[in-house]
């Protein structure tokens, strides 16, 4: 996994969890749920790039 890929995937979980955290403040449930997505998103990139460089070895 190349190092972009790490941090844009961080930032990809971190803005999930900020979003999901205002959505429960505020009562917003699509901006929660949205939230929820951004962070399943950055899971599934993770896991790809895992694989991809299990691979390459």
């Amino acid at each position: 996994m190349g190092f972009d890929d790490k941090i844009g995937n961080t930032t990809e979980n971190a803005a999930g969890k900020v979003k999901e955290g205002v959505g429960r403040a505020t009562d917003n449930e699509r901006l929660e749920a949205e939230g929820r997505n951004d962070q399943a998103k950055s899971s599934l990139k993770q896991a790809a790039e895992k694989v991809k460089d299990a691979f390459k070895s």
